[in-house]
Parts: C-alpha cells; sequence; structure tokens
C-alpha cells in the first residue's frame, strides 16, 4: 500500500517512480537528516545521565536522533538546518546537565587524517614485514650454509625490496623535494640509509655473501614510521583562523530598491546601498542606521557582556547578530575594507609569524643532518684509503648511516608529546598544534579576556531566592515574550523553582527597550528603567499602581577561574586582563580575582597590539580568549587557549582548546608542559650519548649494518620509555 501511495497510485512499484520523484525525496532526506552537532557533556557519570540526555533532547522540536558516549562525554545531536546549537545546550542546561558544542572538525582530525591512515598503513606493512624477515634471519644466524643460506636470503629479498620501497615513499618523497631544492631535511640521511642498506644487502645476496641486512634495513624503515605516525597523530587542523572570520560573514544581503527589497550576494553591495537587516540576521557590511530601533549581540566581536541597544546614526559593524528589531542601514565599507575583513588580515599575519617558530626537533636537525652525511662520508673515504676495498668501505658507510639515524630523535619529541597531549586531554583539554607543548612550556605572562573566558558570558539573575515567588513568577512570563539574554536568564531561575502560574496576555516586545503586557488587567512592564517610568539603569520589573522591582544580573563566574589566577600570582607570573567590556565590570572583576593590570573597552586590533607590545619586551604570552574579538590577539600570542564554547573561528586560531569548563585546568597543563620539555631534552641527551659511544666503534668497523640496526633500535626504545616518564 506504501508503495502504491507514494508513486501516486496505481499499484506502481518502487523501481517505477519517477526521476522527478527520486529528486523530490532526495532533497527531502538532505533536508530531514540536517547538520550534526557535537556537545561535549563532561558532568555525565552514568545510564541515567545518557537516558536523560537523549530524552531531553528528543523532545526538542527538529531534533532527529541524539547518541551518547559515556566514555568520551559527548553526544552527537542530528538536527534539521537552522537549528542553533546554543539552542541545545541551553535545553540541557535547564535539564541539569552542563553542555557546551564543540568543534568537530577539530575533535575528529586524527581519526580523519589521511596522511595519519596512510602512515598507519605503512607502518603495519613494514611491522609485518620485519617480523617474517626476522625469522628467515634465524635459520642464517643459526649456522645456515651455502645454498641453504641463499635461499633464505632471497626470499628475505623478496619481502623486504618491495615493503622498503612501498613503507619507505613518506622518506623518499621528502627527502627528494629537499634535495631539489638544493637543501637537506632529516628525511635524507634516513633515505640514504634505507636504500643502501638495501642495496648492501642485495649485492651481498647476488655475490652469495654470508651477511644481508634485510632485516636492519625494515627495522630502520618501521622504527621510522612509528616516529613519523606519533608527530603526525599531534598535529591539529590545517584550516586558517582567517578562512573562518571569513566564513563568519552573511553571504546574502536585503537590498533595498526602487522596486522594494531583493536578495543579492554579498560582493554585490556596494558603498551608500540601503539594506534591510532583520531580527536574528547578521550584519553584512558596515553601516550606519538610518531607520528603526534594535539591539545587537555584539559578545563575540566587543566582549560586551549585554546586547547594546541601536538608533538612527548609529555604527554598525559586520558580523554582528541583530537581536529584536528591524534595521535599515547604509552601507558605508564593504568587502575587504569591513572591520571583520582586517581583522582577518590581522590573523593571518600573525599566523604566518607563529608559523615561523621552530621546534627543538627541527633545530637539532639543521646541525643533525649535515653531520650524518659528513661521518658516512668520512668513513668511506677512510676506509677506502686505508684498504683500498670498496665492499669493506661501503659497509662502514652502512652502518654510520644506520647507527647515526636520527630515529630517536625523531622519537624524542612526537613520544612525549603523546604522551603529554593523551594526559591533558584526560583533563579536559585539547592540543591542537604540535608546537603548543613547548610554547606552553616557556609562558611567562599570561593574557585573560573577560567575557566568555573567566566568566562564563551569559548573565544569571542574582539573588532569584529573595525575590517574592509571584514577581519571579510574573517576570518569568513576560520573559517568556523575549529572546533577549536576560529574559532567558529570569526563565531560568524560574524553571529551578516551584512558582505560582501565571497568565500575562497581550504581550508585546518593544525592541531595544523590554516587554509588557496585560496582568489581571494591569499594565506591566520589564526592561530598561527608563522605559518602565523608574529611576537608574538597570532591568526592572513594573505593576501598574506598585513600586517597580529592580532585577540585578552578574555574568556568572567560570569554575577554576578564581583558582587559576591565584596560582599564576603565587609563581610570581604576571596577569594581565584584557577585555572589550565596558569599564565597571572589567574593574569589579578585576577586584575580584586580585588582577592588578587589566584594560577595558578594547577593539580587537588593540588587544592584538598589547601583545605584541608584551611579546616586544620579551615576554612568552599566553593568551586565554574566546571571543571573536580575541582571535587577533590568540593568533599573535606565544601560545593560545579557548574554551570549547568558543566561537568557531576562536578555536581555530587556538593551540589549545579547554573541553572541559574548569579554568583552573590551565594551571596543571603548563606544568605538564614543562615537564614534558624536561623528558624531551633527557631524550635529546640520551640520543646524543647514544651517538658518542656508538658512532666510534662503527668507525672502526666493529658494527656490522646488523648491529647498528640493533643499537639503532635499543636507542629508540629507551627514548620511548623515558617518554612514559610524562605520566
Amino acid at each position: 500500500m506504501a508503495y502504491a501511495e507514494d508513486a501516486g497510485g496505481g499499484g506502481a512499484c518502487p523501481g517505477c517512480v519517477a526521476l522527478p520523484e527520486i529528486a523530490r525525496r532526495a532533497e527531502e532526506a538532505r533536508r530531514a537528516e540536517g547538520q550534526q552537532v557535537q556537545l561535549s557533556l563532561p558532568t555525565i557519570h552514568c545510564a541515567a545521565c545518557i537516558s536523560g540526555v537523549e530524552r531531553g533532547l528528543m523532545q526538542m522540536p527538529g531534533v532527529n536522533d541524539v547518541r551518547v558516549n559515556l566514555t568520551r562525554k559527548r553526544a552527537t545531536v542530528h538536527v534539521a538546518d537552522g537549528i542553533d546549537p546554543d539552542a541545545l545546550v541551553r535545553h540541557l542546561g535547564r535539564l541539569g546537565f552542563e553542555a557546551m558544542p564543540l568543534d568537530g572538525a577539530t575533535l575528529s582530525a586524527g581519526e580523519n587524517d589521511r596522511a595519519a591512515r596512510d602512515l598507519l598503513m605503512r607502518l603495519g606493512v613494514s611491522g609485518f614485514a620485519m617480523m617474517n624477515v626476522m625469522l628467515l634471519s634465524v635459520a642464517v644466524w643459526s649456522g645456515a650454509t651455502d645454498a641453504t643460506r641463499d635461499l633464505f636470503h632471497w626470499l628475505s629479498a623478496a619481502i623486504a625490496i618491495p615493503t622498503v620501497l612501498f613503507a619507505g615513499q613518506p622518506f623518499f618523497r621528502s627527502a627528494a623535494a629537499a634535495l631539489g631544492a638544493r637543501r637537506l631535511n632529516m628525511d635524507v640521511p634516513i633515505s640514504l640509509a634505507i636504500l643502501l642498506a638495501t642495496g648492501v644487502s642485495l649485492s651481498e645476496t647476488i655475490l652469495s655473501g654470508k651477511h644481508a641486512y634485510f632485516d636492519a634495513a625494515i627495522s630502520l624503515t618501521f622504527f621510522l614510521l612509528a616516529g613519523r605516525f606519533l608527530d603526525q597523530k599531534m598535529r591539529g587542523t590545517a584550516r586558517s583562523a582567517a578562512a573562518e572570520l571569513a566564513a563568519l560573514e552573511a553571504p546574502l544581503a536585503l537590498r533595498i530598491g526602487g522596486e522594494g527589497t531583493e536578495t543579492v550576494r554579498l560582493e554585490e553591495v556596494a558603498v551608500g546601498d540601503l539594506l534591510l537587516v532583520r531580527p536574528g540576521a547578521k550584519v553584512p557590511v558596515d553601516g550606519v542606521v538610518t531607520q528603526g530601533t534594535s539591539e545587537l549581540d555584539r559578545a563575540f566581536l566587543t566582549g560586551e557582556t549585554d546586547p547594546v541597544a541601536v538608533g538612527e546614526g548609529e555604527t554598525l559593524r559586520a558580523g554582528e547578530v541583530n537581536l529584536t528589531g528591524p534595521l535599515t542601514m547604509r552601507a558605508t565599507a564593504v568587502g575587504e575594507d569591513t572591520l571583520l575583513h582586517g581583522l582577518a588580515d590581522l590573523v593571518a599575519v600573525a599566523e604566518e609569524a607563529k608559523s615561523r617558530y621552530n621546534s627543538i626537533a627541527n633545530r637539532a636537525s639543521r646541525i643533525y643532518s649535515p653531520l650524518v652525511h659528513i661521518m658516512a662520508l668520512a668513513g668511506f673515504v677512510t676506509w677506502m684509503s686505508a684498504t683500498g676495498d670498496f665492499r669493506t668501505s661501503m659497509m662502514i658507510a652502512v652502518s654510520l648511516l644506520i647507527i647515526t639515524c636520527p630515529c630517536a630523535l625523531g622519537l624524542a619529541v612526537p613520544a612525549v608529546s603523546t604522551v603529554a597531549s593523551g594526559k591533558l586531554f584526560r583533563l579536559g583539554m585539547l592540543v591542537k598544534h604540535g608546537t603548543a607543548l613547548e610554547r606552553l612550556s616557556e609562558v611567562s605572562h599570561v593574557v585573560f579576556d573577560k567575557t566568555g573566558t573567566l566568566t562564563l558570558g551569559r548573565p544569571a539573575l542574582v539573588g532569584p531566592d529573595g525575590l517574592p515567588r509571584e514577581t519571579l513568577a510574573l517576570a518569568a512570563a513576560l520573559a517568556a515574550g523575549s529572546d533577549h539574554p536576560r529574559s532567558r536568564a529570569i526563565a531560568a531561575a524560574a524553571e529551578l523553582r516551584d512558582l505560582p502560574k501565571v497568565r500575562v496576555t497581550d504581550i508585546r516586545e518593544t525592541p531595544g527597550y523590554g516587554v509588557e503586557g496585560l496582568w489581571q488587567g494591569r499594565r506591566v512592564r520589564l526592561g530598561r528603567a527608563a522605559w518602565v517610568g523608574a529611576e537608574g539603569s538597570g532591568t526592572v520589573l513594573s505593576v501598574e499602581g506598585e513600586a517597580p522591582v529592580a532585577l540585578e544580573f552578574e555574568d556568572v563566574l567560570r569554575p577554576g577561574a578564581a583558582k587559576l589566577v591565584a596560582a599564576l600570582k603565587a609563581k610570581g607570573v604576571p596577569v594581565t586582563l584584557l577585555s572589550g567590556d565596558a569599564e565597571a565590570p572589567v574593574r569589579a572583576l578585576a577586584d575580584e580575582l586580585g588582577i592588578e593590570d587589566w584594560q577595558a573597552a578594547m577593539l580587537p586590533g588593540e588587544k592584538a597590539e598589547a601583545i605584541d607590545g608584551l611579546t616586544a619586551g620579551g615576554a612568552r604570552v599566553l593568551m586565554v580568549g574566546d571571543g571573536l574579538n580575541d582571535v587577533g590577539a590568540l593568533a599573535a600570542a606565544h601560545v593560545s587557549i579557548a574554551p570549547a564554547s568558543a566561537l568557531e573561528a576562536t578555536r581555530v586560531a587556538a593551540d589549545m582548546v579547554l573541553v572541559a569548563g574548569d579554568l583552573g585546568n590551565v594551571a596543571e597543563a603548563m606544568r605538564i608542559a614543562r615537564v614534558a620539555q624536561r623528558r624531551i631534552k633527557e631524550n635529546f641527551a640520551a640520543a646524543a650519548l647514544y651517538n658518542v659511544v656508538c658512532v666510534p666503534i662503527a668507525f672502526m668497523g666493529f658494527a656490522s649494518p646488523l648491529a647498528a640496526a640493533i643499537a639503532m633500535s635499543t636507542s629508540s626504545i629507551v627514548v620511548s620509555v623515558n617518554a612514559l616518564r610524562t605520566r
């Protein structure tokens, strides 16, 4: 019956559905699938939590499916297009579950990285081949001679040669590129060692020699791939924060012309055009209000806690969100001239400067790579001059290349970084950049944003238990007619209490002022003090015939913020607060946390300039911020951290993401980073000592390529075991 009905009657089979109908269904399926939202749930701990989250979210309109992973404390929510992830977070908050949106691309970077999967595949192939060749070598080591020994050598060659050519490609490609650019990198000696060990072994096999070193060539390849894979796992997303900023622009605009309003692409908007910005929409370009009043959400751009009322003559910036009433604006700056594009340019310059930072391993490789070649060449020339035996001289050169191969050096950093980043992840911090831990260990000055960083960035009603129950219920009934942040705070406070039912009719919202309605035949208002006829400048509830009631709000301090600031000050680390918020709330927060150095009402460029000034004075700055106005400062800082609740462009610009809500974990991250750097330096010292001992032995001809490979493998194991001490 369903088939006949779907096909339009007549008992048609599903295969007979017309192409337009198939296309329609495909489009409906695409729309139904919508988008996937990743939420972090740091407080869930049992099966009841899973059930509560899944049932609670499925009750929301537009939510198609919910899956909660208790181990990873994460929920994957499939929602229809247009559903705001913040609405899911607010709904879970009302249910008693702390939640925050996650950057899915960042969290899944390790799983989806094609390069990492490719290295893992090659690592597996080389490991399997290494075990088989070693089994064949046992027979040779046990005393096999003549034809039997040659057979095992040829079998080893049949396994080793294709394995080396396949598994060693990452090193060969990198070395070829370096040589093509007339420079050396660490992959040049690595490739030479692998190819020479394989080539000498094949030569020995053809000449029926006693020794072949295919096991050494494959072991070398395996350990080097292990180091490269660990390094790849440490890499974060490759997306540019500047590109993410460009994505914040509204792709379309509503242009007002002689024939009405038309939808145009952003690039078609010119200076002087009249544009309509509807409630809930982003401001497409910079401009000035010519008609209408409303409130703007500038939190991500300036860090201001409260929405800002605007009217005729007020300035608008691209990326700001219009909250309440429709606005007509005249464009004054478009394209690359907008403040948003200027911020993107600022970030791009800062990112380029940060990319030039050299890790310890890179600095060591500049000296190490040419030194390896010099030693191998010196060994070959010395023995060739002394004996005239090409075969022996080549064996010495190969042994030197293998024994000095930078396998331990290649493992020194990624092995420690992987252990340290795993420990940090268990603390709720995600390391995105390969050198973030190294830079974090060097921090000498910490700079914080205010709204959304030291605080949670959302207002909370102060002392709701002290208000009469009927007053709070009436305020909540009026607040239900508005999406203003303070209205949501009132509704959230009311939902947690058993309040009497209050019925308010004829509810109307006046953009930029407040909400009013009728209750028991009397006019009631909730909004700005002047609008409801009261003194002051806060939010007031007014009932006709009664004294107005002032409602106070505060920005809630983020958990661990006070602990972190106190810990930094105890260690003598200077702390600075840079905020785009107004002076009064910034001063109050600074006094509460004991921060003497603070600045308020800062523009995005001014924050980045302040970071540059500290850097010029010799400071290694850690910037912790969440807003769009922090992106330039995050990119300019020596190392940066953003909460998972931050804007996506901010999370992309940051080197680390604070997944858990506790800001106090930043102090522990700094300690772990310093411990990790000590382990890395210990690994480099162990690698240097290994070379001091082993190189002379190989140079004097006392180490065959096989013995060199065993020594090299032992040094790699020592480095890996030492890395585990980071735990």
